[in-house]
């Protein structure tokens, strides 16, 4: 399918946001307020507030993973800020399905109030309870599946079934008194799914028939054209793999993609291999799936890395965790020569995933360090080992058709698909002024049947750093990346308090920055300089002095090496 002209929707009026967007007024009465927390602008975080009535309904709260440019950090939540004085006012947590961009934030917003409840899928549920446990959370749970329709406060939700990469998702319809809303959740509309479970298409032509007043769309795939491929045709390259590789075959997936796991425990079996479960959250999740029968597993194939040792390399398949390049996950600690299991020549590696945006480097250092090791690594680039869970253009349109809504806000995308999937809206008829392109932290109101931006919230990244919530800032990861690129100098300087001079000369403690015993024997003179400048200023307090020292040697760090060290001074009285 063609869809070209990306700005077509922008130009004709698409409603955008504004960087000078002040806080939104209160809603009016009978009106529906949407606010992103995450998810817009971005792949992952996805978190979407639906206020009415006084009420508050969430529907996901998941997390994003780190980039390389944000050391140090294990997951970014959603910015709770805006509602974290409204939490009694929340009725519900719903969630679409069990993935960690959508389910990882819970344990957060649940420690601030423990007894929300968490409505679901069974799988979904499952997924989360177990996570819940490691946190020491009981949640307060309502199991819900496709054709359930329950109210909670304000808000009447009927649940359907859709169709991705993990079994039980679940679109939402969201009837008020303001309108109804249907957002998909993340979906596609393989016509074939390894469970016989499609997105139903009857159930969107009926709630398109009753009248959406708002459909919010996942986005991931709207510049990719046509269909998304059906996951059933995965399976002879998978089954190809494990036909012809010579020693071990290790398998690197999400630890909730039940569906690709489902074809390789297929394929392993075929061939007579035995399979283990590498890594706590692969071992936890696909436990889980089994017990509820979403894993079918044949009697005998899986079993302890221990009982693999007494098996010949050629019988032997490892499924692991890691496809994205995580430092801590099994396939990159393989590739480091960090993990117990060795990668070694006649190794065959399959990565069943995609390359989620960002984490490319990071992906490629992992294929290049296991392909050092003799391993022949096989990835999407070079078999067809991958299929996407989300709707490509041409289903995008088919929806739109069938739906017939009357705004539309993409959600789930970075800026060019939130874009591009705003211009497929207005393609199949929708008028381009109720095509509504949000960011995180933009208030969308939807009153007398029509979207608007009306202002917005915080909505900042909020770093999990090991047992600290919100305590790295984007300051604190500068200074990270400083030190890592840049090196550290600490300067310790005695200075008479009477004269504003040096009393003896300066230390300097360096590391990450290439010097030597005379290195810094240049500045001296400059940081002379400065404290007698500050000297002649009245300048004497010593927070003010440690600020002049670090920037005149930052400088002269930078004019002398061409270096920005973080510089820390430290100034004492004599």
């Amino acid at each position: 399918m063609d869809h070209a002209v990306p700005l077509s929707g922008y130009r004709q009026g698409m409603s955008h946001p504004h960087p000078e967007l002040k806080a939104a007024p209160p809603l009016p009465a009978g009106g529906l307020r949407v606010v992103a927390l995450g998810g817009l602008g971005e792949i992952g975080r996805n978190m979407t507030v639906f206020e009415h009535a006084g009420k508050l309904l969430i529907v996901d709260c998941g997390v994003l993973f780190p980039e390389e440019t944000q050391p140090g950090v294990d997951v970014i939540l959603p910015d709770f800020t805006s509602i974290r004085d409204r939490l009694d006012d929340i009725v519900a947590v719903v969630l679409t399905h069990g993935h960690e961009d959508h389910i990882g934030g819970v344990p957060y917003l649940l420690r601030e109030r423990s007894d929300i409840p968490v409505v679901g899928s069974k799988l979904t549920l499952a997924f989360l309870e177990a996570k819940l446990k490691e946190h020491g959370i009981r949640p307060r749970t309502v199991r819900v599946r496709e054709n359930d329709r329950r109210g909670f406060g304000p808000f009447d939700c009927e649940f359907v079934a859709v169709n991705h990469s993990i079994p039980d998702s679940l679109a939402v319809a969201i009837r008020t008194r303001a309108g109804m809303v249907l957002h998909t959740g993340d979906f596609k509309m393989d016509q074939f799914p390894l469970d016989d479970r499609i997105t139903d298409l009857r159930a969107f032509a009926r709630l398109g028939e009753e009248g959406v007043d708002l459909f919010l769309t996942d986005s991931t795939n709207a510049e990719v054209p046509g269909f998304t491929t059906s996951e059933r045709e995965l399976n002879p390259a998978i089954e190809q793999v494990m036909r012809t590789a010579p020693r071990r075959v290790i398998v690197s997936s999400f630890a909730s993609h039940v569906h690709r796991i489902q074809q390789v425990l297929d394929a392993a079996h075929q061939h007579g291999r035995k399979v283990a479960f590498v890594g706590r959250s692969m071992v936890r999740n696909m436990g889980i799936a089994r017990d509820l029968g979403y894993l079918k597993v044949p009697s005998g194939l899986v079993v302890s890395t221990k009982e693999l040792e007494k098996l010949p390399d050629h019988k032997i398949t490892l499924v692991c965790t890691g496809s994205q390049g995580e430092p801590m996950a099994a396939l990159s600690r393989m590739a480091n020569r960090d993990h117990v299991i060795r990668i070694g020549k006649g190794d065959t590696v399959l990565l069943a995933s995609s390359l989620i945006p960002g984490n490319e480097n990071a992906i490629y250092r992992v294929i290049n360090g296991l392909t050092r090791w003799g391993a022949h690594v096989v990835h999407k680039g070079n078999a067809k080992v991958h299929v996407s869970g989300h709707a490509s253009a041409g289903e995008l349109v088919y929806c739109y058709n069938i739906v017939k809504p009357r705004n539309v806000m993409p959600v789930h995308g970075e800026w060019r698909h939130l874009r591009a999937n705003g211009d497929l809206a207005i393609r199949t008829g929708v008028d381009p002024e109720r095509v509504v392109i949000a960011e995180d932290g933009v208030v969308v109101d939807l009153v007398d049947g029509r979207v608007s931006i009306t202002g917005k919230v915080p909505a900042g990244n909020v770093y999990v750093d090991g047992m600290e919530v919100g305590g790295a800032t984007e300051a604190s990861l500068k200074d990270r990346l400083t030190l890592a690129a840049e090196g550290v100098v600490t300067v310790v300087a005695i200075v008479d308090a009477d004269t504003g001079a040096l009393a003896e000369a300066p230390d300097f403690l360096a590391r990450g920055f290439v010097h030597d015993d005379t290195t810094f024997e240049p500045v001296v003179p400059v940081i002379e300089k400065t404290l007698a400048t500050a000297a002649e200023e009245g300048v004497g307090d010593a927070r003010q002095l440690e600020q002049l020292v670090a920037r005149a040697v930052a400088n002269w760090a930078f004019r002398t090496h061409r270096r920005k060290p973080l510089i820390i001074p430290v100034i004492i009285d004599a």
